[in-house]
């Protein structure tokens, strides 16, 4: 559940920093080439809860400073995780050595707690660059689709009816 909720508040997060960098593309230096890709898939959410929220340019400039920022702070912790990944898949597709495992597992938890607190601080300075209507707006938002994604996980965790 606390993976779901920590997904969906990612995705959320990406949404409105995506907006604010869509809408100054123009201005931003192109993004990092491995990055292109999730920031063009994304695009339509990004300007959807930029459009939702109404941010103003204003706004939307400090988001894109809050994102430059953090980014470099983030993007050692990013290589890290690549790196414990490939790691792993040489044990996962040779000889597996439990130890040498537990050890990558190790690192890649201590690398998930770093950029779960670096996420969770550009969240909390994204939202607070909006006004109180914005901010209850975008409660709501989420308690809407939280209330979705629970009633959808019951429903797929239900056994199936006996048939009559």
């Amino acid at each position: 559940m606390k993976s779901i909720r920590f997904r969906f508040l990612i995705a959320a997060v990406a949404l409105l920093l995506g907006t604010a960098l869509a809408q100054s593309a123009d201005d931003a230096p192109p993004p990092p080439e491995h990055h292109h890709g999730y920031a063009m898939h994304h695009r339509p959410m990004m300007e959807f809860f930029g459009d939702y929220l109404n941010l103003t340019e204003g706004q939307r400039t400090q988001m894109k400073t809050i994102l430059h920022q953090d980014f470099a702070s983030m993007q050692p912790l990013m290589q890290q995780e690549h790196q414990i990944h490939q790691q792993m898949r040489q044990y996962e597709e040779g000889t597996f050595d439990e130890a040498k495992v537990r050890a990558l597992a190790g690192q890649e938890a201590t690398s998930k707690v770093e950029l779960t607190v670096q996420h969770a601080r550009i969240r909390n300075q994204m939202f607070q660059v909006l006004t109180p209507d914005q901010q209850a707006k975008l409660k709501e938002f989420e308690a809407n689709r939280d209330a979705r994604m629970q009633k959808h996980m019951q429903t797929d965790a239900a056994p199936p009816a006996p048939e009559p």
